[in-house]
């Protein structure tokens, strides 16, 4: 996922780990030759009239081949030998971990990281399925049927099974590959937008997606066609999801960050009782990242260091249908930076929302909420000077109380950067675990997985340590500077 957030890390960082999208070493064609042969039932040359035994990448569940079959060009993907139960035994290690992980965390946190546990494994299994793979190209390839801009590889059923996948070859540039874009003439803006509504479309009206958008399965033809390899990871949301996910989506429309919370209520990820106040503050922030806005150092210094212990309670919550949603999102947005810095994730949705994605129905409701909201303000506006006088009585009677918040800006720069830097080294940890088990086995890929545990441990404590804002109480109110005034003349009188 860093791989893709040229936004967030050093270009280098970037360039080395995008190496681990395709470029993982592949195992020996030796022992790839017998798993083709033993699952297709017969030899290679037979079943093939060329085959390339150099595979043209790698992962580090299988590996991909190029080959002919009647004269056509295909793609034959390879599960690697062994690897289901390798990984089915770092699945039984993972299990075993997360009770220790879970211990005392708060049950916001210990249910995204149950879910997020269970979609990992659900999703990898289903990896490493290619009959299931094969479903998915189909279903996903038939819901894009008409649109001659996108491009899905067909399943050769003859030479595929649920451990080698043959594919019709779709040749391309890799879409990060800005430099050879231009040189095609590329409209990169447009490609962005383009991508962005094939997957609006994926999640919220088809239910079915492609969930693993990185750079290495996602390719662009000279025309400008847009290429989609390896379905092995793919995410299904139920109706109910959907709807809520559209509801999302307007309310970013529509600058309505209420709106926003109550889909997440809705669909299980932002607990009913958390403090609305402290939400719609991170909302806002996510929002102007959304639209690509700057944000301020200071803004953030005050969202964390003001409502820290509201965030620690970790309203959030990730179900697992959500789980692979966020992926996609993250990833996406990163292939789309690099294409284009300027891209505004709102405007494309906005466009969607009111042009394809729900039609007539969804501008007749904004139409509506901004009735509702012109009305609502008028109303507030009629409602306010009572209130505003009820203050001011208030303030005669002396009992209004003000509480104020002291703020430490530079130690909640500290906190930030202390805790930016952690979290970062413990996200790192997990890709280059896997990249050392497939290179070099268990037991540096157990250290470096070790490593990034005591890092998460730290940062939690962290967390732990500070609990929120000092609340002063308040010290000059005209009641006490009045008793004060009282005892100071008796005092005199004395």
């Amino acid at each position: 996922m860093l791989s893709t957030r040229p936004d967030a890390l050093p270009r280098a960082y970037v360039d080395v780990l995008s190496e681990l999208q395709d470029n993982v070493p592949p195992d020996a064609w030796a022992t790839i030759e017998p798993v083709i042969e033993r699952e297709l039932g017969d030899d290679i040359d037979t079943l093939f009239e060329a085959f390339d035994t150099t595979a043209i990448s790698g992962a580090s569940l299988g590996q991909v081949y190029e080959a002919q079959i009647d004269g056509q060009r295909v793609a034959v993907k390879v599960l690697r030998p062994n690897i289901r139960t390798r990984v089915e035994s770092d699945l039984r290690v993972l299990s075993t971990l997360l009770p220790v992980l879970t211990y005392g965390a708060d049950p916001g946190q210990a249910f995204t990281l149950e879910n997020l546990t269970e979609e990992f494994a659900t999703t990898v299994r289903r990896e490493m399925d290619y009959g299931h793979e094969a479903r998915m190209l189909r279903e996903i390839g038939d819901n894009f049927a008409n649109d001659d801009d996108i491009a899905i590889p067909d399943v050769v059923g003859s030479h595929s099974t649920d451990r080698v996948l043959t594919m019709t070859y779709l040749d391309g540039v890799k879409i990060d590959d800005v430099e050879r874009l231009d040189e095609l003439g590329i409209d990169r803006p447009a490609l962005v937008r383009r991508l962005e509504e094939v997957y609006i479309q994926m999640i919220v009206e088809d239910g079915l997606f492609h969930a693993d958008p990185h750079p290495g399965n996602l390719a662009v033809q000279p025309d400008g066609t847009l290429v989609f390899y390896d379905f092995g990871m793919t995410g299904y949301l139920g109706p109910r999801t959907q709807d809520q996910l559209l509801e999302f989506y307007v309310g970013l429309a529509t600058d309505d960050v209420d709106r926003v919370m109550d889909a997440f209520v809705e669909m299980g990820a932002l607990d009913p009782m958390a403090d609305r106040n402290v939400m719609r503050e991170a909302f806002d922030i996510v929002i102007e990242q959304f639209r690509g806005e700057d944000i301020s150092e200071y803004r953030i210094e005050q969202l964390v260091g003001q409502f820290e212990t509201q965030l620690y309670e970790f309203p959030m919550r990730l179900p697992q249908d959500l789980a692979l949603v966020v992926r996609v999102t993250t990833v996406l947005e990163g292939v789309c930076r690099t294409l284009d810095p300027e891209f505004d994730f709102i405007e494309i949705i906005s466009e969607y929302v009111m042009e394809q994605g729900a039609g007539d129905d969804v501008r007749e409701q904004i139409k509506t909420e901004i009735q509702e909201a012109v009305t609502g303000s008028t109303r507030s506006a009629v409602r306010a000077a009572p209130k505003v006088e009820d203050a001011l009585d208030r303030v005669e009677r002396e009992e209004l109380l003000v509480k104020t918040v002291l703020e430490d800006s530079d130690g909640l720069s500290r906190v930030l950067a202390k805790r930016l830097l952690l979290g970062i080294v413990a996200s790192a940890g997990v890709p280059v675990s896997a990249y050392l088990y497939t290179v070099s086995g268990l037991q540096p890929a157990g250290l470096a997985l070790g490593g990034s545990a005591a890092v998460l441990g730290i940062l939690a404590w962290s967390f732990r340590r500070r609990r929120g804002p000092a609340l002063s109480t308040p010290q000059f109110t005209r009641h006490e500077m009045q008793q004060r005034q009282a005892t100071d003349a008796a005092d005199g009188d004395e």
